[in-house]
C-alpha cells in the first residue's frame, strides 16, 4: 500500500559475525525489590532493596501469604496534593551510551487499603519522557501483576524511573519491582536510540505452552511469553543465535507454528494496537535436517513486508525498523512457487517506537543536583529532570520553553520549611532570573558567587537564619532589582555599591546586625 513505508529488511544469518566483542563482557543489572528493606533471592536474580536508590515515598508490605516475595512489598508515593508530582529512582552507576532494557512491574495487592480495592492509575517516565500510564487493573483482577518492558539508551551516569500522580489518580500510586540490564551493541541497534526509546508490547514464543522464557535461556532476561498450539520441532535444531543480531535465546526455535501446505495466517499481537510507529522484529529456522527448500512471503494486514524469504537450518531474522500499524494486525505467510515445506515462525517482537522528550542542560542539572546536597530537607519530588516531562517539572522551579538549550530561569521555594544552606554551585545556574527562598531556616552565608548571575533580576532571601555579611559582589549584577535580605542574621556594614545602585528595592531591616558606611542613615 502506498500509505506504508519501505521496511527495512536486514536478513541475518549465522555466518556473519556481526556484534562486538563486548558482549563477552556480563551485561551490568540491577534487580530492585521496591518498598523492601532486606535483600533477596528470587528468578535466580540476587533482588537489592530500593533505599539507595529513593528517599520519597513509603514502604507497604502486602499481607497476602500467596504472593511471591518480588511482590510481597511496594514503595507507595503520597496522592494527596502531589498532582503533577513525580517520584523517582535514581539508579546507577550505569555505563553512558549503552541501551538499557528497563522493566518495571505492579501488583497492588490492596495497598491503599479496603477504601481503594482498584489500583490507582498513574504515569511512568524514564529520565524526562513520559514512557506510558500505568493501569493495572484487569490484571490485578485476575490476581496477575503487571509487567512493562522498555529499551532506553544512558545518557548520563544513572537513568531515572519515575512515578507521575496525573489527573487519573485517585489514591496512592506504588511501584513493586525495578529492573535495568544493559544489552549487547548489537541488540535492537537499527534504532536512533538519540532521539527515540523502545516500548515492549509484545514478545512471543510461537507454538510454545509451557511457561514463559527468561533467564538463563535468555542472558538479558527478556521475557518471552507462549503463543499459539503447535507440536514441538521434531528436527534437528542448527540455529547459531550469535548470528541474529537481537541475539534471541536458542530454546525460541525448539517450537514454531507452521502449516503443512497454503497460506499461515494469524492475528499478532493479540490485541488492537493504537496508532503509532512499530518495531517489529521475527525470526525463522527450518526444522528439519535434511537439505529443503522453505521459501515465503510476508504481508502485515495485507502489506506487503518481505518477499521470498528463504528459511534455512541456521536461522534468520527479518526487522522492520518503523513500520505504521493501528487496530488489530493481521500477518500471512504465503509460500513461494517450488517451496517444499509450508511456512513458519518461531519467535517475534514488536515495540512501539517512542519518541523522547526533551532534557534539562547538563551543566544546569548538575547545579541544582549539587544545591539540593546542601538543603537538609528537599522537595521531595527533586529527583529525574528538573525541567521534564513539562507537567512534572521539579517543584519551585521555572524552566526556559523556547530553543533546544532548556535552562533553569527560576528558583521560587518560598516558605517551604528548607533547612541547610545556601550552595555557592547556584551560580552556575547562569540563565536565572529569579530567586526565592524567603521564609525558611536556611543557615550559612550568602555565596559571593552569586555575583556572577547577571541575568538575575530578583533575589528574595528574607526571613531566614542566614549569618555573615553581605556579598558586595551582587552590585556587579547589571539586571538586578530587587534584592530582600531582611530578618536574618546579617553583620557588617551593608556595601555601599548597593544602597547606591540605581533602580534597586532593596531591604534589610528588620532583622540584621547591619551598619551602614559613613555618612549614611537609614
Amino acid at each position: 500500500m502506498s500509505s506504508l513505508s519501505s521496511p527495512f529488511l536486514l536478513l541475518l544469518f549465522s555466518l556473519l559475525s556481526l556484534f562486538s566483542p563486548s558482549l563477552s563482557i556480563p551485561p551490568y543489572s540491577f534487580y530492585i525489590n521496591c518498598g523492601s528493606s532486606i535483600e533477596i533471592r528470587s528468578n535466580e536474580q540476587q533482588w537489592a532493596p530500593d533505599t539507595e536508590y529513593i528517599s520519597a515515598g513509603a514502604n507497604r508490605h502486602l499481607n497476602l501469604p500467596w504472593v511471591i516475595p518480588i511482590l510481597s512489598t511496594v514503595r507507595s508515593f503520597p496522592v494527596y496534593g502531589n498532582l503533577n508530582k513525580k517520584f523517582c529512582y535514581e539508579i546507577g552507576p550505569i555505563v553512558r551510551s549503552a541501551k538499557y532494557m528497563v522493566r518495571t512491574t505492579y501488583f497492588y495487592g490492596g495497598a491503599n487499603g479496603p477504601s481503594y480495592k482498584n489500583p490507582p492509575v498513574f504515569d511512568q517516565i524514564v529520565d524526562g519522557t513520559v514512557w506510558g500510564m500505568v493501569n493495572t487493573t484487569d490484571d490485578y483482577a485476575r490476581n496477575m501483576s503487571s509487567y512493562y518492558e522498555g529499551v532506553f539508551q544512558a545518557v548520563g551516569k544513572s537513568i531515572s524511573v519515575c512515578i507521575g500522580v496525573n489527573e487519573l489518580t485517585d489514591s496512592d500510586p506504588f511501584i513493586s519491582a525495578i529492573e535495568l540490564v544493559m544489552l549487547g551493541d548489537s541488540v535492537y541497534n537499527s534504532t536512533d536510540f538519540g532521539n527515540y526509546a523502545l516500548s515492549l508490547v509484545a514478545r512471543s514464543n510461537f507454538g510454545y505452552q509451557g511457561p514463559m522464557i527468561r533467564s538463563p535461556e535468555d542472558q538479558f532476561d527478556r521475557f518471552w511469553q507462549p503463543f499459539g498450539a503447535s507440536g514441538p520441532i521434531t528436527g534437528v535444531s542448527n540455529v547459531s543465535v550469535s548470528g541474529i543480531w537481537n541475539l534471541p535465546p536458542a530454546k525460541i526455535f525448539d517450537t514454531r507454528l507452521t502449516v503443512e501446505s497454503g497460506p499461515l495466517e494469524l492475528q499478532w499481537p493479540e490485541g488492537p494496537l493504537s496508532s503509532s510507529t512499530y518495531y517489529i522484529a521475527m525470526y525463522f529456522a527450518d526444522d528439519r535436517a535434511s537439505p529443503s527448500h522453505r521459501e515465503f512471503s510476508i504481508s502485515i494486514n495485507d502489506a506487503p513486508y518481505i518477499n521470498n524469504l528463504n528459511v534455512t537450518s541456521s536461522g534468520v531474522a527479518v526487522f522492520a525498523t518503523k513500520w505504521p500499524l493501528g487496530g488489530l494486525t493481521n500477518l500471512k505467510f504465503t509460500p513461494a512457487s517450488g517451496s517444499d515445506a509450508g511456512p513458519l515462525i518461531n519467535g517475534g517482537e514488536i515495540f512501539d517506537i517512542l519518541l523522547l522528550g526533551k532534557k534539562t542542560l547538563v551543566r544546569d542539572v548538575i547545579a541544582l543536583e549539587r544545591m539540593k546536597r546542601s538543603l537538609v530537607n528537599a522537595p521531595e519530588d527533586w529527583n529525574g529532570d528538573p525541567c521534564f516531562p513539562a507537567k512534572y517539572s521539579w517543584t519551585g522551579i521555572t524552566c526556559s520553553n523556547n530553543g533546544s538549550r532548556i535552562r533553569i530561569v527560576s528558583i521560587n521555594l518560598e516558605n517551604m520549611g528548607l533547612s541547610g544552606s545556601l550552595s555557592p554551585h547556584i551560580a552556575n545556574l547562569t540563565a536565572l532570573s529569579t530567586i526565592v527562598l524567603r521564609r525558611n531556616n536556611l543557615t550559612g552565608s550568602i555565596p559571593f558567587s552569586l555575583g556572577n548571575l547577571r541575568l538575575l533580576e530578583i533575589l528574595d532571601l528574607g526571613s531566614n537564619q542566614l549569618s555573615g555579611t553581605i556579598p558586595s559582589s551582587l552590585a556587579d549584577i547589571g539586571s538586578l532589582r530587587e534584592l530582600h535580605l531582611e530578618n536574618n542574621h546579617l553583620s557588617g556594614t551593608v556595601p555601599k555599591s548597593l544602597l547606591q545602585k540605581p533602580g534597586l528595592n532593596f531591604t534589610f531591616t528588620p532583622g540584621n546586625r547591619l551598619s551602614l558606611p559613613p555618612g549614611r542613615k537609614l
